[in-house]
């Protein structure tokens, strides 16, 4: 996933191709790695505690948030712009048109997004730190259904106040899993 212009945020959702009612799950990763934000080398789990996802290389400055939900028409709503686009509404279109439906928007792994945690407990909204052609990228480790979502978010300075768009680069192997690892 590239950054083409820098300042954009993503919400990258997944989900098991077997299941789909099973997704990544950010609070069983952060209890798996015993850290708060991912790292480099570091897998993702599912809501069943299965890997999922990997983090395989990061050329940006590494803030991605782990903490935050997705936005949705209610936290629109509450910020005074009713019928705003949300990375919610943006999952399930998504979904729908593969024929799935969720009636739960997981946690997103919010890539490029800072919102760091500070000595007092509060989580700090930074803008973020990307710049142009920064990228960050992930390996399935499982069949799954992979769903990214530009933030649309321009009411606060997460996106810079200007939210642009993300590029995707997606490879498939027809390797075997097993003599990948």
């Amino acid at each position: 996933m590239v950054d083409p212009e820098g300042g954009q945020v993503g919400d990258v959702f997944a989900f098991a191709a077997d299941d789909p009612l099973e997704h990544h799950s950010a609070s069983h990763t952060r209890a798996h790695v015993h850290r708060l934000f991912p790292a480099v080398g570091e897998e993702f789990v599912t809501s069943k505690r299965r890997p999922i996802l990997a983090l395989r290389a990061d050329t940006s400055p590494g803030r991605h948030d782990m903490l935050v939900a997705a936005c949705d028409d209610r936290r629109y709503e509450a910020l005074g712009s009713p019928g705003h686009p949300s990375c919610a509404r943006s999952l399930r279109s998504a979904l729908t048109g593969l024929g799935l439906k969720t009636d739960v928007v997981p946690q997103p792994i919010n890539v490029f997004m800072d919102v760091p945690v500070d000595d007092g407990g509060d989580l700090v909204w930074l803008p973020a730190s990307t710049t142009a052609g920064d990228l960050i990228t992930f390996e399935a480790l499982m069949d799954c259904y992979l769903a990214v979502a530009a933030c649309p978010r321009d009411l606060t300075q997460i996106n810079n106040s200007r939210p642009t768009s993300l590029a995707l680069d997606i490879h498939v192997s027809t390797t075997p899993r097993e003599t990948l690892r």
